[in-house]
């Protein structure tokens, strides 16, 4: 199936579709528009969505195929920290329309489900309620218009399927699940512990459409991962977003992520060797990063 993000995704053609560029991190470009360190940028969805249009278009006109949504915290679990739990669904919906306008047909919009913030392994919140959670941002964030949703930056494997649960009863668009790789020896494990075939059979198991890994570690250590996950089986189509090196503190405390964009578009050829479908940036990535490895995937198809 060729790219056209007008044509509509289904459970089953995203295997089909050709390796796709996704964009690259939000919070260090929202962070670039005045967001302080820590600040819940989610809300911006309502009180600045112009930073959050720019964001979203900067990445489409990078060359960026997939763009996600500024709803990584729009679940009420992470959002009651804040004492606005019951916005949940507005931020997830408005989050969902300022990519989907921003993407204009020129790219697909992914939303994006991140962490509760609470661990179902260690009891600190029960699955039915991450299921509940999850459920509510996924019909927000179809009705503002996605094309499919994904779970991601994910570490505890119960979360996550009561997750996938509440996203696949809630919703009849793709979805799929990454977790951040970022303990063990070859950092093939997540810091709950959790392995790539536990993370492949999940997705099996739960109907993902895609799956693999964000964060945690640079572009280049990705290569090892999405070969793990194509060891484990090809019926899955791997998703992998890199960070862009391991961070610096400046001298004003903040974090200065340092690999270039000619890193990126180095690991183009040997993530698509190794099996990655989708393939993009992660924190500290920019536009800049993915115009380099958009015009790499570019160059390879001969387009």
């Amino acid at each position: 199936m060729p790219f056209d993000a007008n044509t509509k995704l289904t459970r089953e053609n995203v295997k089909d579709l050709p390796p796709l560029c996704t964009d690259g991190a939000w919070g260090t470009e929202m962070a670039k528009r005045g967001a302080a360190p820590g600040q819940m940028c989610d809300t911006w969805n309502v009180d600045a969505p112009d930073k959050v249009f720019e964001v979203a278009k900067a990445y489409v006109d990078a060359g960026a195929q997939v763009i996600l949504t500024n709803t990584f915290n729009s679940n009420r679990v992470v959002l009651a920290k804040h004492n606005i739990a019951g916005d949940a669904f507005a931020l997830s919906k408005a989050g969902a329309e300022l990519s989907k306008r921003a993407a204009a047909g020129r790219a697909y919009v992914f939303g994006s489900i991140g962490p509760c913030g609470k661990m179902v392994m260690m009891g600190e919140i029960t699955p039915e309620e991450v299921e509940e959670a999850a459920a509510e941002q996924a019909k927000a964030l179809a009705e503002g218009g996605v094309d499919a949703i994904v779970v991601e930056t994910q570490s505890d494997l119960m979360e996550a399927e009561a997750m996938l649960q509440g996203v696949a009863a809630a919703v009849n668009i793709p979805y799929g699940t990454t977790f951040t790789f970022d303990a063990g020896a070859n950092n093939d494990m997540t810091m709950m512990g959790v392995s790539i075939p536990q993370v492949y059979e999940l997705a099996q198991r739960t109907g993902c459409s895609f799956a693999g890994a964000n964060c945690g570690a640079g572009i280049e250590s990705f290569v090892h991962i999405a070969e793990g996950f194509t060891a484990c089986g090809t019926d899955i189509p791997i998703w992998v977003k890199g960070n862009a090196g391991q961070p610096v503190i400046d001298d004003d405390g903040q974090a200065v992520y340092q690999a270039p964009p000619e890193l990126y578009a180095d690991c183009v050829e040997p993530l698509l060797a190794a099996g990655a479908r989708f393939i993009g940036g992660c924190c500290g990535s920019a536009p800049v990063h993915i115009r380099a490895m958009a015009a790499k995937m570019a160059a390879l198809r001969g387009t």
